[in-house]
């Protein structure tokens, strides 16, 4: 497949309410120095309840601690951009995060990938669904013409919720295929259209009826089959993206080499299922900043395709930026 069929729906960063209250927090030198850490605090987004995800980060945390000689102390946060303030400022050393949320860290906040996660079937990736309540009656037509071809045709009939505008696979993914392609504004082709905040918020809201539909990341799902499979029986997928590069684990470049080596260590050689089997996921293997091109070629693709559709330019002005992207797309090859 063309890697130039990736495409994002662009949207400013923007600081959240969390991002705000760890700003506020920070002052103007991050707090990493490595003589000064005592212990390392690793970003995990919230894609569900904080209840639901202790339980499972608890055990990984501590093993890790154990691998490590620091104690390992999960920062929850419900939202990319807090993970991201908060590694830029130094509050969070290591992290776990989405492709794009680990483009838009790489640019502001000194983060490398060092590993990518394997899926539970041995894949390097993931997809991005479509899903509504199995008892909307919309659904027998949707999956018969297809669910992105039925959500364009009926859109202004339709709620509709996305997940966060910094995640991969609730929101550039399906932006991209089902949106964007098609030359439609989600913003104003939907009866209503919500950011739902997280997987979990978006499954919920299908699963009780509270949008038609939502995007969701396939991951999410299955970890929905364990922690609310009444929920999850109620929940019909009516579109699959192609796959997505799987999640990076990071950490900051100016952690110290020595910490570094460690949490590599950890990382590829961690097999313990019992702890692993609730992400979903087999384990983790070595990772470059090259394995997440594509989401890099998603976003230039996309400013082109806006800049083309910018009224208010002149041809000439047009021709400029477009040459200059296509630039930056030649050199991420």
């Amino acid at each position: 497949m063309d890697r130039r069929l990736f495409i994002q729906q662009a949207s400013l960063f923007t600081i959240t309410l969390a991002s705000a209250k760890i700003l506020s927090a920070c002052t103007s030198n991050p707090e990493n120095s490595n003589a000064a850490i005592k212990e390392i605090n690793f970003g995990v987004l919230s894609t569900e309840s904080q209840a639901n995800q202790k339980p499972i980060w608890e055990p990984f945390a501590a093993a890790m601690s154990q691998e490590i000689g620091i104690p390992i102390k999960p920062f929850y946060v419900t939202q990319y951009a807090a993970v991201i303030e908060a590694m830029r400022f130094g509050k969070v050393q290591a992290a776990w995060l989405g492709g794009k949320s680990y483009i838009e860290a790489v640019k502001i906040a000194d983060v490398e990938a060092f590993a990518q996660v394997v899926s539970a079937d041995g894949t390097r990736g993931y997809y991005s669904h479509l899903i509504t309540n199995k008892e909307n009656p919309i659904v027998a037509e949707a999956i018969a013409a297809g669910g992105d071809k039925y959500v364009i045709k009926n859109a202004s009939n339709l709620t509709f919720a996305f997940n966060e505008p910094n995640s991969t696979s609730g929101f550039l993914v399906p932006s991209y295929y089902i949106f964007t392609k098609n030359n439609v504004d989600p913003k104003k082709a939907f009866k209503r259209l919500i950011f739902a905040g997280n997987h979990e918020a978006c499954a919920l809201a299908v699963a009780n009826k509270q949008v038609d539909v939502a995007t969701v990341s396939s991951e999410a799902l299955s970890r929905l089959e364990s922690t609310n499979p009444t929920a999850r029986q109620k929940i019909e997928i009516i579109w699959k993206s192609p796959i997505i590069p799987s999640d990076p684990i990071v950490y900051r470049r100016d952690l110290a080499d020595d910490i570094k080596k460690k949490l590599q260590n950890f990382f590829y050689n961690y097999k313990d299922a019992k702890v692993l089997t609730p992400f979903k996921i087999s384990g983790f293997v070595q990772a470059e900043d090259k394995n997440w091109h594509t989401i890099r070629e998603l976003e230039i693709a996309k400013k082109i395709q806006e800049t083309q559709d910018k009224e208010n330019l002149s041809e000439q002005e047009k021709q400029q930026t477009i040459a200059e992207l296509n630039q930056q797309l030649k050199g991420i090859k």
